[in-house]
């Protein structure tokens, strides 16, 4: 397996010779201003611990294995392609952003539901003008670290895009216009006479159902399970990347770094074009 190890800081040569040391590499080679892909390693039970130690993201990749052998990536939308939890930012135009985090929090450690926990929140969201929402997406909504160089380079590699959120379709339609995505799917806010009523129309848009579009859309391009990549950061996206290939948790809960191929802690998301460069 070859071994590629990157940061957000240059890596001092020392420790890219200690990790080369514990895994056997037969070389180091640099394939990025913040990147190295350490060749022939054996995996070593040290390494995960001294590079989050040392603020590095590591990932055991085959050899010869690059973007060209995907064919979809799905992700995750709050916290994960955007820096925020849009319904948070919401409730803060209410005054009740620690009520709606602190459920949020909770649904993402998968503590409770989420269905039940979005219920909730929305519920708090009563009799907001719904100008709050593009407020939001004017002010507050940023992409994460990476996201535009990640999205322009799979999509050069001819790699579909799929938006799958349980946030709002009002920011997911925005995203996927503004970012040329193929695909988006989320929840419906009802909004009677220009404010919230406080309820999601329709069924909601929950883990099981982010899965169920991974598999449709999977499907309708023809592709396997191994040509998908699905990138998420909460315990509502967890049946989603049971599904693909290759999951990668970003920035994300224990319960979600526990059960993903790779984590990123620290790099941005165009840490995938290192992964397979």
């Amino acid at each position: 397996m070859n071994l590629i190890i990157q940061a957000v800081h240059d890596i001092p040569s020392s420790q890219l010779n200690h990790i080369a040391t514990l895994t056997s590499a037969s070389r180091i080679e640099q394939i990025g201003v913040h990147a190295y892909r350490l060749r022939d390693t054996q995996q070593h039970t040290d390494v995960s611990s001294y590079c989050y130690e040392n603020l590095l993201d590591y990932g055991y990749v085959e050899p010869h294995r690059n973007l060209s052998d995907f064919g979809l990536i799905v992700m995750d939308m709050d916290s994960t392609l955007i820096s925020i939890e849009c319904i948070d930012e919401i409730a803060d135009m209410q005054g009740l952003k620690p009520q709606v985090s602190e459920i949020t929090e909770s649904a993402m450690r998968g503590d409770i539901d989420f269905a039940e926990s979005l219920r909730r929140r929305v519920a708090l969201l009563e009799d907001l003008d719904e100008s709050a929402l593009q407020r939001v997406y004017d002010e507050r909504l940023r992409l994460n670290p990476g996201a535009e160089a990640m999205i322009n380079s799979v999509k050069s590699h001819g790699i579909k895009l799929l938006l799958v959120s349980g946030g709002f379709v009002f920011f997911t339609d925005r995203l996927k216009s503004r970012l040329g995505l193929d695909f988006s799917h989320a929840n419906t806010l009802e909004i009677i006479n220009g404010k919230l009523s406080g309820k999601v129309l329709g069924d909601i848009l929950d883990a099981q159902a982010k899965a169920n579009w991974l598999l449709h859309v999977q499907s309708e391009l023809g592709l396997k399970p191994e040509q998908v990549i699905a990138i998420g950061d909460g315990a509502n996206d967890l049946k989603m990347m049971a599904h693909a290939g290759i999951s990668i948790a970003y920035h994300a809960k224990p319960v979600v770094r526990a059960n993903a191929s790779y984590a990123f802690n620290f790099v941005g998301l165009d840490g995938l074009l290192n992964l397979f460069a």
